[in-house]
């Protein structure tokens, strides 16, 4: 089985679990990155990504050469901007086909997770999408247990 980790990181949190999971996996990792980079203080960023999530907003992003064909498993990480995935994340489920892959998201958050999952759900039409991993920070400080994040690694493995 070829695992892929599919992964957008704003402040770091979420590419430090993303590789903790690709390394755990041996799976191949690719990071979505936004044509124009958020700029300003981080409230401001905040109050873009309201503004963007608001109103649907798909940023541009680089394009990933992904041959989808080559895996079975995608993990999917993205932080939580106002109870659901990031833009960036957005932009790339719109663009991928996941359909037939198995897919394991994770989201990085402060404490509101709101409807990530079952946004992710949605957007991977034709995709088996599993039960997601919710890694909560405090700061920079991850409060989730690696052991969890571990346990639900041992799930992807099977």
């Amino acid at each position: 089985m070829k695992s892929i980790v599919i992964y957008y990181s704003y402040g770091g949190n979420t590419r430090r679990v993303a590789q903790t999971v690709r390394q755990a996996l041996d799976a191949d990792v690719a990071e979505i990155k936004t044509v124009r980079p958020y700029e300003g203080s981080y409230n401001d960023v905040v109050d873009q990504g309201k503004r963007e999530i608001d109103s649907g907003f798909m940023p541009q992003i680089e394009p990933l050469h992904i041959d989808f064909s080559q895996y079975d498993t995608v993990i999917l990480g993205s932080p939580v901007w106002w109870y659901t995935f990031a833009p960036a994340m957005k932009t790339f489920l719109n663009q991928a086909d996941l359909s037939g892959k198995t897919v394991y998201p994770f989201a990085t958050n402060g404490g509101w997770i709101g409807h990530t999952f079952k946004d992710f759900k949605n957007m991977c039409k034709g995709a088996k999408v599993q039960e997601g991993l919710n890694v909560r920070f405090g700061e920079d400080v991850m409060q989730t247990s690696e052991s969890s994040i571990q346990k639900w690694i041992k799930g992807i493995r099977g």
